[in-house]
């Protein structure tokens, strides 16, 4: 067993990441001024960004729910992963090699790492397959839709042999257990033991925002097959179907950059897409979109600013109009505006580059209709306008569609729509879109108003707890001594080298007029005290009492207001200047008050006082000339 990894170690792999880079895998970031990046929060449903990240110091804090922390706090938070794992990965990722302090190699782990592990080695096994002569099926399979071996190559695709057990004799081969193999899905337990998952069938891999492999998705080829058409991994401790968007990894940055997301239903019209232009296509993995799809989505698109786009493509018959209502009943939960693109005579993605090659797929998404348009149409197709009865039911079924339109600008376009398709009196239509906007809007609670209170919520800790909001340096009195106090910190943590070491050891001897932002101040005076003055904030928070530690990773993270390096430089100096200058003042007023009590006759002390003064003086405008 190995030891614990060497704290050289540790602090190396941190200095070496990027923290943006890493947290940039789950969240789509923006500047948000010098040195400082922001976007919605992943450990919250929020409306408007909140989370700051600040790779200069490598922390990150939430200002709505209050999570933060560095780089190995958001990978274990993330990914529930322990510490030792969050550092292993990292240094895998920069090819850094450990040391553990018993000499010892990195251990293997039970949980994540080892399943991550061999879903890699599987999917590998599966690449490999394809190239067989039994997988001559799936290469025919893949050839009728249009996909080439590079295509294949491209999406990782592969061929599960028809064979009891190949995968997994070739994975304890490798030295994976029994009991790893069904904790990581790749086999299933019968009477005679555990057997391969995948036989026989086309294999795609499933993999996370990141690129790691958490599971498959196998197509049915075989007739003697009586398996469903599409068998997915279960449930395990990686792998979860209501978080898991297929293609996320190869489209996140396009989806971020463009601020479109294309969502299709199946692996094959993400493939279809992606090789016709249209790199911005996800799909989900055998489960209808919903809510959690959703928050991972708006994570990537960076929802918050409502110029984004969500277009959602569906097969035109009964199925495909069904999952277009399911995906509609969720729309509210988007910022950005939400689109359906259904191809004239049906066809999926797939078939229809398969028909009409690439242009027609991207002229699909292009000639996108605005969702409420689709499902206002919808809806009016189960009635008959011929009769009286049709038009006052399809009257009633709509009108609270067109309500619950959030751009309120809409709304009277829509309301006007609405009347021609009816052959409705357009006052009659006002009225009853008015009606419904002052109701529930529609759907459900959990669609519609819980789902704006519960973007805004913090999450519960545990079920009927009552959740403590942590304490956030929003709270601190906003009178100009506080917010000088806060602003020197600010300087001091994220630009100890800017500011100083002259200034950062005259600063703090400051005294502080906030009680909270004193105990940093002492974080900052014991770091700069010890053997090794270098200030970091991880230091810092190791020397403020646990409550603490917050404010000190909220001030590490908190945006600086200056747009060049210049500016920055002479707002850092500057603000601890001017606490420094107050100390001076306070000192300088003590001063002049012993001497207005002094007697004239202690002419001794009278004299040390003036020098003192002078020399007060004389420190102030050397301050103020710097």
């Amino acid at each position: 067993m190995a030891g614990r990894i060497r704290q050289s170690d540790v602090d190396e792999v941190k200095a070496r990441t990027n923290i943006a880079d890493i947290i940039g895998d789950h969240v789509s970031l923006k500047s948000a001024g010098v040195g400082s990046l922001k976007g919605l929060c992943p450990f919250h449903d929020e409306r408007s960004p909140s989370f700051n990240v600040r790779p200069g110091v490598g922390y990150y804090h939430c200002f709505g729910c209050g999570e933060s922390g560095d780089v190995y706090t958001f990978l274990q938070r993330m990914d529930h992963v322990s510490f030792t794992e969050a550092v292993e990965r990292l240094a895998g990722r920069i090819g850094f090699e450990l040391h553990y302090e018993d000499g010892g190699q990195a251990p293997d782990h039970g949980n994540r790492a080892r399943l991550l592990a061999a879903n890699q080695a599987a999917a590998e096994f599966f690449v490999e397959k394809l190239g067989s002569p039994e997988a001559e099926i799936g290469r025919r399979f893949l050839g009728e839709r249009g996909f080439d071996a590079e295509a294949a190559r491209r999406f990782g695709v592969g061929f599960a042999p028809k064979s009891w057990d190949a995968l997994t004799n070739h994975l304890k081969a490798k030295g994976y257990s029994a009991e790893e193999l069904s904790a990581a899905g790749l086999v299933s337990q019968g009477d005679r033991g555990v057997y391969d998952r995948f036989r026989g069938r086309l294999v795609w891999p499933i993999r996370d925002v990141t690129g790691q492999t958490v599971g498959f998705g196998a197509r049915r080829l075989l007739d003697d097959d009586k398996g469903p058409k599409y068998l997915n991994t279960p449930e395990t401790a990686i792998y979860h179907k209501s978080q898991v968007l297929y293609g996320l990894d190869l489209a996140k940055r396009d989806i971020s950059k463009t601020h479109r997301v294309v969502v299709v239903e199946g692996y094959t019209d993400v493939m279809a897409c992606h090789l016709a232009g249209v790199t911005t296509a996800i799909a989900t993995c055998g489960t209808a979109f919903g809510v959690d799809h959703i928050k991972v989505l708006r994570r990537v698109l960076g929802d918050d600013s409502g110029v984004g786009e969500v277009v959602f493509t569906f097969d035109g018959d009964a199925a495909g109009q069904q999952a277009a209502m399911r995906a509609f009943a969720e729309e509210q939960r988007f910022a950005a505006q939400t689109f359906v693109a259904v191809a004239p005579d049906g066809l999926d993605p797939c078939d229809l580059r398969l028909a009409r090659g690439d242009g027609a797929v991207r002229t699909l998404v292009e000639t996108k209709v605005p969702m409420f348009e689709f499902v206002i149409r919808h809806t009016l197709n189960r009635y008959d306008l011929e009769t009286v009865e049709g038009r006052v039911g399809a009257l009633r079924a709509a009108a609270p569609i067109v309500a619950e339109i959030r751009d309120a600008s809409l709304r009277p376009g829509y309301t006007r729509e609405l009347a021609r398709m009816l052959g409705v009196e357009l006052a009659e239509v006002t009225r009853a879109v008015r009606g419904a906007g002052g109701g529930a809007r529609g759907r459900t609670p959990a669609a519609a108003g819980n789902a704006r209170a519960e973007a805004s919520a913090p999450p519960a800790s545990n079920a009927g707890e009552a959740t403590e909001r942590p304490f956030s340096i929003a709270s601190l009195p906003n009178d100009p001594s506080t917010r000088l106090e806060r602003d020197a910190l600010q300087a001091m943590l994220q630009y100890p080298d800017r500011v100083g070491d002259e200034l950062l050891r005259h600063a703090v001897d400051s005294r502080f007029g906030d009680a909270t932002l004193a105990v940093v101040r002492d974080g900052v005076a014991a770091v700069l005290g010890s053997t090794d003055p270098r200030l970091r904030i991880d230091r810092v928070v190791a020397e403020v009492p646990a409550p603490f530690a917050g404010v000190v990773q909220q001030l590490a993270v908190l945006p600086v207001p200056q747009r060049n390096d210049a500016e920055l430089e002479a707002w850092a100096r500057g603000v601890v200047s001017s606490l420094i200058d107050r100390e001076l003042l306070r000192q300088k007023s003590e001063l002049l008050g012993r001497l207005q009590r002094l007697s004239t006759a202690d002419q001794a002390t009278f004299s040390a006082l003036q020098r003192a003064l002078v020399e007060l003086e004389q420190e102030r405008r050397a301050l103020r000339a710097d």
